[in-house]
């Protein structure tokens, strides 16, 4: 299974590489986290943008699962390919970038017309979408931890 998570909030400025996660999107990558351990998510590895916002999305969702995020240049901006990325990386892999990329990534894999919100998450499996989740549900989830 492939996960693609969009970093959440950042706040607006320049230089783009370097702008952080604002404290809504702390809130919201924490959410993330604790949603993935609540619904049982094991995870090999973790892949992200090099970008510090996603960067700093990656290691708050990954903190309450207890791996560390990988910085991927795939992952920057652009097309690419879960697959291509996620290879040799394990059977249960979470990628962290941005949009319009991932959006289109989950297109390019299933078909399926997806716009992903900031923190929102969608998994795939063999060019089947298994599961996409907006950031309000997942903060519901959290709650149940």
């Amino acid at each position: 299974m492939i996960w693609l998570l969009r970093h959440a909030h950042a706040e607006d400025g320049s230089p783009d590489d370097e702008r952080p996660l604002s404290a809504k999107g702390g809130e919201q990558a924490r959410a993330v986290g604790a949603a993935l351990k609540v619904l049982g998510v094991e995870l090999d590895a973790c892949l992200t943008s090099p970008k510090r916002r996603a960067l700093e999305t990656a290691r708050l969702v990954c903190e309450p699962i207890g791996i560390e995020p990988i910085e991927e240049r795939a992952l920057r901006g652009g097309p690419f390919d879960p697959v291509d990325v996620a290879v040799g990386h394990g059977e249960s892999v979470l990628l962290v970038g941005h949009d319009p990329d991932f959006s289109m990534a989950v297109h390019d894999g299933t078909g399926a017309q997806v716009r992903l919100p900031k923190a929102g998450i969608a998994a795939i499996d063999r060019g089947e979408l298994k599961l996409l989740l907006r950031p309000q549900v997942l903060e519901a989830l959290a709650r149940l931890s």
